[in-house]
């Protein structure tokens, strides 16, 4: 099969699709791969090392879509890019299609067969490629919240962790999924009060077992919320619904009980947000204030550190990029039923569930789609 991976283009975005170790698996399986120029070129990796890994390099962008029978990216597919778009490619990236409506128009519209990375499964029904962005976005939501925090970046002036003879900043963390877990974990080793909510009784009970009384988990409900964020010098909005828009938990009235200065950091931006202020940022203006709490709502957050990022997500990638190359689109989904949980649009049809309900496309069934 014929690989294509484009630079990406999305603000401040520098992750890549493939690294060099990928292209090499999927050479030596047989298959060719061509790079844009420069795709690389943001987190440390040449032309010459994609040369050496076996890849051609193209000039642009059209150059790779034009060759390419499947496009591997890290972000959604921006306007110039979906344009390029055919009935015969295979698009495999991160789609977050429910808050996007014109993304998913241009999608269905191209006919192509666009497999998500957020939606693929695993056996314990888990979301094996959005995990390790789950766990950077976790860690780096405390990172960015503590610098939120600093006064002259419009903050409270709070130190998180304290210092002796003063108490720590209050983090409260909605959700203890992967990004609550780690973003607990980071809250934890900094020495702030963590405060934990989520819905799930074992999941709470879990973080419990491994976090102890350095944590307060609570019940996740509209009371819980409005009590805790009253104080809170940082909350992290970590909920996911996979494949839907998120739930607006934190309304503006709670907002209006914080102090001054306080942030919110809305990991679920990608799939609108849950905090009902919220509107995606990026790395170039990340932040904006409303009800004079800082708003962090950056849509991309692990492009910061973006060759950490790149690895990791290669590492999960790469197995399910083999086998849409090795078998066809059509084998390799029918082959993987947790694989065929990422189809979202097929040649004009939507595949996923929720994302229809939430946009008002009719459904079809994935395998359905594919037959």
């Amino acid at each position: 099969m014929k690989i294509g991976v484009p630079k990406e283009i999305k603000n401040h975005e520098y992750r890549v699709g493939m690294v060099p170790a990928a292209v090499a698996e999927a050479v030596r399986a047989g298959h060719q791969v061509s790079v844009q120029t420069q795709a690389g070129a943001g987190i440390g990796i040449s032309d010459d090392d994609y040369i050496a890994a076996g890849a051609s390099i193209l000039p642009d962008a059209a150059a790779v879509f034009d060759q390419a029978e499947m496009i591997v990216k890290v972000k959604e597919p921006q306007a110039v890019e979906r344009a390029m778009l055919r009935e015969d490619h295979i698009l495999f990236t991160y789609l977050h299609l429910a808050p996007d409506p014109e993304q998913t128009a241009d999608l269905v519209k191209s006919g192509a067969t666009c497999i998500a990375y957020e939606t693929v499964t695993d056996n314990a029904g888990r979301l094996p490629l959005l995990a390790p962005m789950s766990e950077v976005a976790g860690r780096l939501s405390i990172q960015a919240g503590a610098h939120c925090l600093e006064k002259a970046q419009g903050g409270s002036g709070v130190l998180l962790g304290g210092v002796p003879g003063v108490e720590p900043g209050k983090v409260m963390v909605i959700g203890a999924g992967a990004v609550g877990f780690n973003a607990t974990q980071m809250a934890v080793g900094m020495g702030a009060r963590v405060v934990v909510l989520d819905r799930n009784m074992d999941v709470l009970r879990q973080m419990d077992a491994i976090f102890g009384s350095r944590i307060q988990t609570v019940y996740s409900n509209d009371h819980s919320i409005a009590r805790h964020i009253q104080d809170a010098d940082l909350v992290i909005g970590g909920v996911l619904i996979p494949g839907a828009a998120a739930p607006k938990l934190v309304r503006r009235e709670h907002l209006q009980t914080m102090r001054a200065g306080s942030v919110v950091v809305d990991v679920a931006i990608d799939q609108g947000g849950c905090f009902e202020t919220s509107h995606a940022t990026t790395h170039a203006e990340p932040t904006f204030v409303e009800e004079g709490v800082v708003h962090y709502c950056v849509a991309n957050m692990p492009g910061a550190v973006a060759r950490t990022s790149t690895f990791a997500l290669n590492n999960v990638t790469l197995p399910f990029t083999l086998q849409l190359a090795n078998k066809g689109y059509r084998q390799a989904l029918l082959d993987n039923p947790h694989l065929l949980a990422g189809l979202n649009v097929h040649r004009g049809a939507v595949t996923y569930k929720e994302v229809a309900q939430d946009l008002g496309y009719d459904f079809v069934e994935a395998a359905q789609a594919i037959a």
